[in-house]
């Protein structure tokens, strides 16, 4: 049993941490004109694979129209051509998908019908971006501007004065591989387009998606074209289309296209719901749309290099999930029959190992409303196409990642009241992945490992064996699979005794200790078995063989459920204290935050995931680990992790840690900002840190959170005043780390008081979160 002890902590290696720490000091003033927008820069994470879009979108837009530089996900600023303005990017993914429909504005004949040898020379001295807006003055003389509703793209291009203007639509090139696609100009002013693709990652899928264009006034002259050949005058190819304009009074050109995975119907369908307004109409609804979406968060305090970094991130946090169903509520299951929403809106797109983690708790939180439809789309999924996803892109399964993320991502919907009317039918979808795997007729991998860890407790890493199905295998990564499974296996037990599932809870429990199976008493830390049982591959606990995407050091701190059973395993509390101190180059961090984050967390590339001893800010597996302090009686070391990583957050393209991965990192941002982050992530526990702004106002929907706001402050929080002296909670003192969700579902305010020096706020042996039985 740990004992209440006094904090160790050098006063000179907090006072020069606390000189040189960026939690910035400087107050500012809400923006001049009200508008939150304005604190959002698009272009943060367009650099250094961080991989988001500048583009065009609305909160969880279908359509998301952003410019393609060439770029295996779209966009990457240090390109300077653009190959067109396509509809479909996922912000922060790591492998290509969407780019479907490249658009873009040129003058004179059309020759090029490849879209890298047509590309528009830009400069970013001439581009702009801001919520559902982005603009670009080509080398061309040609003026591009985008914005979107929901479900269409809205473009309008200025030409010089000629009379060759064209728009040239190429729908056989994308960022994913291309299968088919077809292209037929209706009338003078449409155009409509199918186009099948598969990718991300692995070639999955396929999926197709429909669009419809209309321009806002009739075209000269039009063609198609296959391959190389263009036919003037050809009103159907396979290859692309473009269209003509006289300009030489009229230089303005608006268009609207709109998407479908349905088919061609409903394209027209959510054309004609959302499309026919002009440009700037568009423009104004959907900057009112991301006002009212980031308005639910305002802060005081913090330079304003702060305040656009947070609201940059809340803005990623609102791109994804994306809607999937068509204006009349249709849309493509996963059986690919064609389904109707009733009175809630498809969602689609689970990158669910990324988004458990932090994302679909902040969404819980700001838009549960949405988040519930989500919850609910994802039960569809089962019930349409006979098992839950694993990692989903429109109505395909990537399997792409491993372990069982949507375990968590559907408890977390559970504890936070979500499912209502729904907790039986997820209930049983989640039983069912649980305890089997798909057939194999199903394109999906489930639990791929599942009938060993059952058997043995583990499951087991087999190297070479031949993939089953597209996708990632988890017998490729069965040390970190593992503790994905036994964490699921936790998160399913709460969910299970709840709803009075009692032999069931007992069994998940019993499950959710597998973790242990995989500790090697002779390393000290998780290992890779193979299917003998034998512990294999390099005993350096750096090597990361058996583990996806990172090591052993950083999936260590895994075990959220039971965190006083893995610090049992390693030696106790002392033993885990400074073997996160080791993983934090602690003693660097005091003193040199910011360099000790960007030069030994960050060791390398995005995507260098191995042979590394230290914290990786850049990637999922141990998002949680700078909150494991918080049980282990050095609360106040979690604040200077946190503080320290928050610095890696900038306000510029290279500004992202790692792949935003459809909002995981930005959601991260957000919530550690804010002071309250989601510990145990797929049940109802939230831990407490120093927030960096003295006061943020929380609006939250009535119908999901009782209070309808909460209000957390901590005045004078800065570099020199960031350790908790006191929390107090609804005015009355809370000794412990972390809130329950019913706390916080009942919290008004929640109250830090700061210090330059840590103290004994939560370090009792009371004061840590739950272990989960």
């Amino acid at each position: 049993m740990r004992g209440t002890r006094r904090p160790r902590l050098c006063l000179a290696g907090v006072m020069m941490a606390s000189a040189l720490l960026a939690t910035p000091v400087a107050r500012a003033a809400e923006p001049p004109d009200g508008h939150l927008t304005d604190l959002v820069n698009p272009f943060i994470g367009t650099q250094n694979e961080g991989n988001t879009f500048p583009g065009a979108a609305v909160p969880f837009g279908m359509v998301q129209l952003s410019p393609d530089t060439g770029h295996s996900t779209g966009y990457d600023h240090s390109q300077d051509h653009i190959r067109g303005f396509s509809l479909v990017h996922l912000s922060g993914v790591g492998c290509r998908i969407g780019g479907d429909l490249p658009v873009l504005p040129t003058t004179g004949e059309v020759t090029e019908t490849d879209y890298a040898r047509y590309a528009a020379g830009f400069r970013h001295a001439d581009e702009t971006a801001s919520p559902g807006y982005y603009r670009v003055g080509l080398d061309s003389g040609i003026e591009a501007e985008l914005t979107a509703t929901e479900r269409t793209g809205v473009q309008r291009y200025t030409f010089p004065a000629t009379d060759h203007a064209n728009v040239l639509l190429n729908a056989a090139q994308a960022l994913h591989k291309p299968v088919a696609s077809s292209v037929e100009i209706l009338d003078d002013r449409t155009v409509r387009t199918a186009i099948t693709g598969h990718g991300f990652c692995r070639e999955t899928g396929p999926y197709t998606v429909y669009t419809v264009t209309r321009f806002s006034r009739p075209f000269t002259a039009y063609g198609t074209w296959d391959g190389t050949t263009v036919a003037a005058g050809s009103r159907a190819g396979h290859g692309g289309a473009y269209v003509r304009f006289d300009t030489t009074g009229d230089r303005t050109v608006e268009a609207t296209t709109a998407l479908s995975y349905v088919d061609a119907r409903g394209a027209e369908v959510n054309l004609r719901a959302e499309g026919g307004r002009p440009f700037d109409a568009v423009r104004e609804r959907a900057r009112q749309a991301w006002e009212r979406r980031l308005g639910a968060v305002r802060v005081r305090g913090g330079d304003a290099t702060l305040r656009r970094t947070f609201y940059s991130s809340l803005y990623r946090s609102f791109l994804a999930p994306n809607t999937g169903s068509d204006a009349d509520g249709r849309y493509t299951g996963w059986d690919r029959r064609i389904h109707r929403a009733e009175g809630f809106t498809y969602y689609q797109n689970w990158s669910l190992w990324d988004t458990y983690r932090t994302q679909c708790q902040l969404l819980a939180l700001l838009a549960p409303r949405e988040a519930r439809d989500m919850a609910i789309s994802v039960v569809r999924v089962d019930e349409d196409g006979g098992w839950l996803p694993k990692w989903g892109y429109g109505p395909v399964e990537t399997n792409i990642m491993t372990g069982d993320p949507v375990t968590p991502f559907l408890t977390t919907a559970y504890q936070s009241g979500l499912l209502k009317g729904y907790e039986e039918r997820a209930y049983r979808a989640l039983r069912k992945n649980a305890d089997g795997v798909p057939p194999a007729g199903y394109p999906g991998v489930g639990r791929e490992a599942n009938a060993e860890y059952l058997a043995n407790g583990f499951a087991p890493y087999i190297k070479d064996r031949p993939r089953t199905k597209p996708g990632d295998s988890d017998y490729h990564e069965g040390a970190s699979v593992t503790l994905e499974y036994a964490l699921s296996d936790a998160m399913l037990a709460q969910m299970a005794r709840s709803l009075g599932h009692h032999e069931d809870a007992a069994r998940y429990a019993a499950r959710s200790r597998s973790y242990r199976n995989v500790f090697d008493p002779s390393t000290g830390f998780f290992r890779a078995r193979d299917a003998s049982g034998a512990f294999t591959g390099p005993a350096d606990p750096a090597a990361g063989v058996g583990f996806h995407e990172g090591t052993a050091w950083q999936y260590q701190w895994l075990v959220p459920q039971d965190i006083p059973g893995m610090v049992g395993l390693i030696g106790g509390e002392r033993a885990a204290n400074d073997r996160l101190d080791a993983f934090f180059a602690y003693d660097r961090l005091l003193a040199d935050p910011a360099r000790t984050a960007r030069e030994v967390w960050v060791h390398g590339g995005a995507y260098d995931y191995y042979g590394a001893d230290k914290y990786n800010p850049q990637n999922e597996p141990d998002l949680i680990a700078p909150y494991t302090y918080l049980s282990t009686g050095e609360p106040w070391k979690t604040t200077d992790v946190v503080h320290a990583a928050l610095t890696l957050f900038t306000d510029s393209p290279t500004g992202m840690t790692g792949n935003d991965d459809l909002g995981t990192m930005s959601a991260w941002h957000v919530l550690s900002s804010i002071g309250i982050f989601p510990v145990q992530p797929g049940y109802g526990t939230w831990g407490l840190s120093t927030p960096v702004f003295d006061r943020v106002d929380l609006t939250l929907d009535r119908r999901y959170w009782p209070r309808g706001a909460l209000t957390v402050t901590a005045p004078g929080t800065s570099a020199s005043e960031r350790y908790v002296q006191a929390v107090r909670a609804n005015a009355r003192a809370h000794d412990r780390t972390y809130l329950t969700m019913r706390e916080l579902r009942s919290l008004r305010s929640l109250a830090f008081t700061v210090g330059p020096r840590p103290s004994e706020w939560g370090t009792s042996p009371q004061a840590a979160p739950p272990v989960l039985k």
